[in-house]
């Protein structure tokens, strides 16, 4: 089974959870948008709140109704991916360069999924550079900051995310650093460093967040609890 069979399978299998009348959290990136077909599909009548303008887009291709996160008072259950799955589900995310609203979102949510390919599955987080949603205006100072952090605990200084078409620059019209770790010893200390520095936004730690996992494996959905 390819990576792409994985994330469909548990796209889909979250997508049984959901109910007629919910308020559903949409995320964003490849796995989720399997997830987001296959809630289409069952044509239920929910309102989905999505957490980039790319998921939004989507859902109304595929006619489902929308709300902001402004017009809920709260949401039943949130679906979307990570980039890695660690110990106790800390996950990391935001390589779809999505952090911000993903966070509002499943921190405004009831019950939180993730789903994922077997291998986002990990020992520890690090691998996956984390990404850190930055403030544009003087970014360059907030690096430089940032570099300071990640000495404190070792690690690379942070790289401003660029693509073909220039600075990658998120739907709140902020800038993304990523720390290529390769291994973050103390996620929790780490994601309060972060936090402390002027000029940053969030950053890709998802801590205590997640209910559950779903992963795609060759031998079907394995869910994984805290």
């Amino acid at each position: 089974m390819t990576a792409d069979d994985q994330k469909r399978i548990s796209g889909e299998a979250a997508a049984e959870l959901v109910e007629a009348g919910m308020v559903v959290g949409l995320g964003t990136g490849s796995t989720a948008a399997w997830f987001v077909k296959a809630l289409a599909a069952r044509r239920l009548d929910i309102r989905g709140v999505p957490t980039s303008e790319a998921t939004a887009d989507l859902a109304r291709e595929l006619g489902i109704g929308l709300a902001s996160l402004d017009d809920v008072k709260s949401i039943d259950l949130t679906v979307d991916g990570a980039d890695e799955i660690g110990p106790g589900l800390s996950l990391i995310k935001g390589g779809g360069a999505a952090l911000l609203r993903e966070k509002l979102v499943w921190e405004a949510s009831r019950r939180c999924v993730v789903i994922a390919d077997a291998a986002k599955h990990v020992k520890t987080l690090g691998k996956f550079p984390l990404p850190i949603e930055v403030v544009r205006f003087g970014h360059p100072h907030t690096g430089r900051r940032l570099a300071d952090i990640a000495a404190e605990f070792d690690l690379p200084p942070p790289r401003l995310r660029t693509a073909e078409r220039g600075v990658v620059v998120t739907d709140g019209g902020n800038v993304i650093y990523d720390m290529a770790s390769g291994t973050i010893a103390d996620p929790a200390a780490l994601a309060s460093a972060l936090k402390s520095v002027t000029g940053v936004v969030d950053h890709g730690l998802f801590l205590d967040l997640a209910d559950e996992a779903l992963l795609g494996t060759d031998d079907g959905v394995v869910k994984l609890v805290p």
